[in-house]
């Protein structure tokens, strides 16, 4: 290996784009391989390096090309592996195939699903990836049986939406892993294959894409050895492909489900009140209310999110009675974000009584619920709304300054209240602040538009809410300035 090729391959492994661009020119080749017959896509691809990725797919690497001693393992399998979404975009952009099987039968959408990658997993099947290929031998199942046992709801939905085979199957495993103890399976498995003597046993529950992936790890004397991680929304991925194949679970068992995670917003519980949801008939209605009576705050809170779509205009008696006698956080928290779904604003009340809650969740939840609620002259909501506007938490002040710029007032100490934002630290709330004066003609939304157009790249959200403002500039000459704003470069 030359001077310039091993200077090459430091600069792939350590993400020195400016450095391979130096070498490629210098005529090192893109398909170079090292000493171990890896190629610079490959090591690339599986460190997550996408420019680079990009410079050698622009400078003629193959995309399809093999890598190491048996050219075995595929630069798109690599990144799949590793979650790399956007090296994996690049590479089938460039031609890599899909379905390209590697060195013992895996493709990259394997990798992917055995891994938990959805947003992997769904640029996969954007470009062609066939949902129901068999996995590698000896079982060889298809992937939403895999998915399934992974443990990942996201995985799942990606796969469904494309139409994936094998649901029955994967109910099957779902509702086995459901119903079982993950960390002490995985904790027997590790212990069965790497042995109990001179380990340690450490088991982290880590919150992550809707839910909580278990890891287990085997350590000796403190350092980490062998190990194993597998998601738990298997109740959720239950309640999914019970709804692919027409199966009706019953209220119960849906509210077990729900419950047995013990958050609203994992998916355990968002899948089960979903399809409770899509049923709104009269029985769900019923089982609801009951929920709602029970001494169980977390079943209280059930019966809430049910009734935030269902029963209509008679769910909201019992909605603001929850809401007059809820102290929990969590049952606060759900039953403000039931009556702002509701959009009565006869329910102001019980909401605007836990503006100042002490749990910055609720507060920002009333926030949202007073979004688009707060009706003309109602001094008790727009005075709220600014003070929640004051809030030492971003998402609480994010949320409310929205609630002022869509309130239909227009009062001194609202437009105070939102040139207070116009130098939040936080780019979204700053640009709403803007938004909202310039909805009420005041010239001090100018400067603050000006600013965020000039410091926001296109795509962020902070300039999309600064544009979407620019329909209130009614001088032309000015908002066709600002239309004309781009991102200084620094």
């Amino acid at each position: 290996m030359t001077k310039d090729t091993a200077g090459f391959f430091e600069a792939v492994h350590g993400g020195d784009e400016d450095t391979v661009v130096r070498l490629l020119r210098a005529g090192v080749p893109a398909e170079a391989a090292d000493g171990d017959g890896d190629t610079a896509l490959y090591l690339a691809a599986v460190s997550g390096h996408a420019g680079i990725v990009r410079l050698l797919l622009a400078a003629g690497a193959d995309p399809g090309r093999g890598s190491g001693r048996g050219a075995g393992d595929l630069p798109l399998c690599g990144a799949a592996c590793g979650g790399h979404t956007d090296v994996v975009r690049a590479l089938l952009a460039a031609g890599a195939r899909p379905d390209q099987r590697e060195e013992f039968g895996f493709t990259a959408l394997a990798w992917a699903v055995r891994q938990g990658f959805a947003d992997t997993v769904g640029v996969l099947l954007e470009y062609g990836a066939d949902p129901g290929l068999p996995g590698p031998p000896p079982g060889g199942e298809p992937p939403l049986v895999a998915a399934a046992r992974r443990g990942s709801p996201s995985v799942v939905r990606a796969l469904l939406e494309r139409g994936a085979p094998g649901r029955r199957e994967a109910l099957d495993e779902a509702r086995r892993w459901a119903a079982t103890d993950v960390a002490e399976v995985l904790r027997r498995d590790l212990v069965g294959a790497h042995g109990p003597e001179g380990h340690e046993v450490v088991t982290r529950r880590v919150p992550e894409d809707g839910g909580v992936t278990v890891v287990v790890e085997l350590l000796r004397d403190g350092v980490p050895g062998a190990g194993a991680e597998q998601q738990t929304g298997h109740a959720a991925i239950v309640t999914l492909l019970e709804a692919a194949l027409g199966v009706r679970a019953g209220h119960e068992e849906l509210a077990a489900r729900a419950l047995g995670c013990g958050d609203p917003g994992q998916d355990d519980w968002t899948e089960a009140v979903g399809e409770l949801w899509r049923r709104g008939d009269g029985e769900t209605f019923r089982a609801a209310v009951a929920w709602t009576a029970s001494g169980d705050p977390l079943r209280r809170a059930l019966g809430v999110d049910v009734l935030s779509q269902v029963g209509g205009v008679r769910a909201l008696p019992v909605l603001r009675e929850v809401a007059r006698e809820a102290r929990e956080a969590e049952l606060v928290a759900v039953v403000v974000a039931a009556l702002g779904r509701h959009g009565d604003p006869a329910a102001l009340p019980e909401i605007l009584r836990h503006a100042a809650h002490p749990d910055a969740g609720v507060r920002r939840g009333v926030a949202v619920a007073l979004t688009g609620l707060v009706p003309a002259g109602h001094r008790e909501g727009v005075e709220a709304l600014i003070g929640l506007s004051r809030d030492t938490v971003p998402g609480v002040r994010d949320w409310a300054t929205l609630a002022l710029a869509e309130a239909p007032d227009d009062s001194p100490a609202l437009r105070e209240a939102l040139a207070d934002r116009l130098d939040d630290p936080d780019p979204d709330t700053a640009a709403e602040a803007a938004r909202g004066l310039a909805r009420r003609q005041d010239g001090r939304a100018l400067e603050a538009l000006a600013r965020v157009l000039g410091s926001r790249a296109p795509g962020d959200s902070a300039r999309e809410i600064a544009e979407a403002a620019l329909e209130h500039v009614r001088d032309g000459r000015v908002r066709r300035r600002l239309e004309h704003t781009l991102p200084r470069r620094r």
